[in-house]
């Protein structure tokens, strides 16, 4: 046990430590208090263990490791900047031909898209285009995904088409929409540089993937919405900016105003779901085809595009060439996008204007909110599927540098794309350069089919914007997912939901960012920790199961062979494996007749909670011996919710042990408030409480002893919580009027077993109370030949209140 610190409640300054006598582990001391209360001594064991004595944590070595080596990691972050440089010197002929068919494919369904998406951001079609070439070429260079597309994306599209809707709605006509939408694209593109150039990419993490899911599918909700009435031809009579159940209604209210354009959107919009089931299903159907099958599934969007269009030209085209008035006043049958300059017309290095940044300040955060986490979210996903190291730190420069460069090609704001992401890897793209084909594509449609995209009609855009953002929208298979694994997070989803049907984008993703940050907080400040008894348990290879009910024998050769499989992640044979299970009368032998028959199980304690969580309740978990309390904390013990914990443990002694110098029965003036006892008279007519009766017939508790607190799940500790330590250890010696010892175990860092040696944890003080056992741990490799193996001390010697495992006590 330590010395007894001068931690304080008024301040946190804990006392040099005393120094080590390692001849005082076998001795007693002559101290009164111990001759009173220790008259037993555990005789000294004949083990010799070599001494060893852990090394300790120091500022000076922390230090040198973060700023040791400058140059040195000055180098490795330079390189980390370009991941290219790694691989581009490996890039071969097989590698060539998978990207470039990824990049085709994904450039061909990428050119309606960014048309539909400007369109969807209120700016001409040409800036989608532009947007869609700057964004796969600089993502190239920066990438560690190989799979994440950049480009337009429909959310981003809405949330850019918003901020162009409330700045001019504001200041009218003195900022553009390209003006704005590009200045967006600066602003977003140097946060996420700057967070990823400081390596604080880590905080997107903070925000919970059912919030991610909530706010993208209330989103792509609204997207949905907002495009319906350009779908049917009424678009310019809905305000499409407002919440989502405004437009659905309005909507409603405007159906009698559709007209001839509703044929080029709900005919393209059935043709594309036709076409994509139909595709599904025969390629279930011959699967040696699948490969063709998807390949056709993908022209979908451009051949949809390319009918619509010739039939719009058919329309339009003699309407225009007996038109003798200037172009943008003509006005065909048929809505299409109108002109879009041929090549690179609109480019340019950015102008900002005046006062534009404070126009448009409050729509920033969450602007940049929905960049990050987009893209985050799509490339680590990918990354997980397709087994490569994503860093988020690098994916937030290389986005950044994209929308920073973006801005000299007057592009938009660009981040990854879920459904042209999935598109390249089922392509089978094998490097980030495939981006280079796929703005290659872009280019070549920018200077050759401009003229032909006068005639798309907007509606089939709306039909190719719903069709693509409605596989943004979460599944209720998903959502019932969420609930089966934790209520709250399909709570946090299904609000985030309703916020952004109800409200608005921006207040569901700030709910999504508040509710993730409440919870981890919750769980902080509020933790969970267990109370631990001690059951024996051996494990046994291959067993028999003996069942008690034959229900739970599957008839289904089937399901056997599938849950084997899942078990056992090896393939096996099912007669075989129902040799194992026994449907009968028969029972187990006991513990004893076991061991007997096969003397080659081991029984060990183990420490498991009293409250029996995951244990069988057929088996009775032992308390720790009298006056002997085992906690673990299953959280990090730091300042929010050490308080919690101390209190846990200190009502615990309270309930299971008893208080070493009782009160003065003949005074009840000595007595605390808050421990008045039983009352000294009562009315005839009040009968005794259920806690008096039950008081007199207990057994008499037994004085504290030990407090042992398992570390295991703890990664760290600070200055309160060690504080809260040592109130607890004050104030527990006062309870139990002797020197509680304080043990502890699972401490595997350095950093914990400084702090709490530097309060006096851990070791024996200079006239403190010595424990009647030493426990220590020792190990051997790990060798099946003992007889020739040596033996060491598994943790430091010279604190002997430290464990690697909880001891038997």
């Amino acid at each position: 046990m330590g010395a007894r610190s001068s931690f304080s409640s008024n301040h946190s300054v804990v006392p040099e430590p005393q120094e080590y006598d390692r001849n005082r582990i076998s001795r007693v001391t002559s101290h009164e208090f111990q001759k009173e209360h220790q008259p037993f001594r555990t005789p000294e064991s004949n083990v010799k263990v070599p001494e060893y004595i852990a090394p300790e944590a120091n500022v000076f070595t922390y230090t040198k490791d973060i700023v040791g080596n400058p140059l040195t990691k000055l180098q490795h972050y330079l390189i980390s900047l370009f991941p290219i440089a790694q691989w581009i010197l490996h890039y071969n002929f097989k590698w060539l031909y998978g990207d470039l068919v990824a990049g085709v494919t994904v450039g061909v369904v990428l050119v309606p898209q960014s048309m539909s998406y400007a369109q969807l951001a209120g700016l001409p079609a040409q800036y989608g285009l532009y947007s869609s070439f700057v964004g796969v070429f600089i993502y190239s260079f920066f990438a560690t995904s190989k799979d994440v597309s950049i480009g337009p994306v429909a959310v981003m599209s809405m949330q850019v088409g918003k901020v162009i809707a409330r700045v001019q709605d504001k200041f009218g006509n003195e900022y553009s929409a390209p003006e704005i939408a590009t200045f967006l694209s600066l602003i977003c593109g140097g946060i996420s540089a700057a967070i990823g150039l400081l390596r604080l990419g880590f905080i997107v993490e903070f925000i919970s993937m059912p919030a991610v899911m909530g706010f993208m599918s209330g989103s792509a909700f609204n997207i949905i919405v907002g495009q319906v009435p350009g779908l049917l031809g009424y678009g310019s009579k809905v305000n499409t900016r407002v919440a989502a159940y405004k437009v659905v209604i309005d909507s409603l209210k405007a159906l009698p105003k559709t007209n001839v354009n509703a044929a080029f959107g709900l005919v393209p919009l059935f043709i594309l779901y036709l076409w994509k089931f139909s595709c599904g299903f025969l390629s279930n159907r011959y699967p040696r085809k699948k490969m063709w099958f998807f390949y056709v599934e993908q022209l979908r969007n451009v051949i949809v595009i390319v009918v619509a269009t010739a039939i719009s030209w058919g329309i339009v085209h003699p309407q225009l060439k007996q038109f003798k008035g200037p172009l943008n006043k003509f006005k065909p049958t048929i809505q299409t996008i109108g002109v879009v300059p041929s090549g690179l017309k609109n480019v340019g290095v950015m102008t900002v204007p005046q006062g534009i940044l404070g126009a448009m300040a409050s729509e920033i955060p969450v602007s940049t909110i929905i960049l990050l986490l987009e893209h985050i979210a799509i490339s680590k996903s990918f990354g997980r599927i397709n087994d490569y190291k994503v860093v988020p730190d690098q994916e937030l420069i290389a986005i950044g540098f994209n929308n920073l460069i973006g801005t000299f090609f007057n592009a938009y704001p660009a981040t990854g794309s879920f459904s042209r992401s999935a598109l390249k890897a089922k392509c089978g793209v094998r490097t980030p350069l495939a981006g280079i084909f796929t703005g290659g594509v872009v280019l070549l449609a920018l200077y050759c089919l401009t003229s032909s995209f006068y005639y798309i009609p907007k509606a089939t855009l709306s039909a190719i914007i719903i069709h693509a953002v409605s596989d943004l929208i979460t599944s209720y298979k998903v959502t019932w997912n969420l609930w089966e694994i934790n209520p709250i997070d399909c709570g946090i989803f299904l609000i985030a939901v309703i916020i952004t049907i109800f409200a608005s984008i921006e207040d569901g993703i700030y709910f999504a960012i508040a509710a993730s940050a409440a919870v981890l907080l919750f769980r902080v400040a509020k933790p969970t920790g267990q109370f631990l008894g001690r059951i024996r348990v051996a494990e046994v290879v291959n067993p028999s199961i003996v069942f008690t009910d034959e229900r739970s024998i599957s008839t289904d050769e089937s399901a056997d062979v599938e849950i084997q499989q899942v078990l056992s992640r090896d393939s096996y044979n099912a007669a075989d494996s129902k040799a194992k299970y026994k449907s009968g009368k028969e029972s187990p032998l006991t513990a004893d007749q076991l061991l007997v028959t096969n003397p080659q199980i081991k029984f060990h304690s183990r420490w498991v909670p009293l409250s029996k969580q995951s244990i069988n309740d057929d088996i009775d978990v032992l308390p720790p011996p009298e006056g002997v309390i085992v906690f673990r904390p299953l959280q990090s013990f730091v300042y929010p919710n050490s308080s919690t914990l101390t209190d846990d443990i200190s009502d615990e002694a309270k309930r299971t042990t008893r208080r070493g110098k009782p009160y003065n029965e003949g005074s009840q003036g000595d007595r605390p408030w808050n421990d008045p006892g039983p009352l000294r008279w009562r009315l005839p007519f009040l009968k005794k409480t259920e806690k008096e009766v039950t008081s007199l017939s207990e057994p008499v508790k037994p004085l504290l002893r030990i407090v042992h607190l398992d570390f295991s799940c703890v990664a760290g500790i600070d200055a309160t919580s060690v504080q809260a330590l040592v109130d607890l250890r004050r104030a527990l010696n006062i309870y139990a009027d002797r020197e509680v010892e304080f043990h502890f175990s699972g401490i595997h860092s350095p950093w914990i077993r400084r702090a709490l040696l530097k309060a006096g944890f851990g070791t024996y003080g200079e006239t403190e109370l010595v424990s009647d056992k030493t426990f220590v741990n020792i190990a051997v490799p790990d060798k099946t030949d003992l007889e020739n193996s040596a033996y060491y001390a598994a943790v430091s010697t010279d604190t002997p209140f430290f464990h690697l495992e909880i001891p038997d006590y």
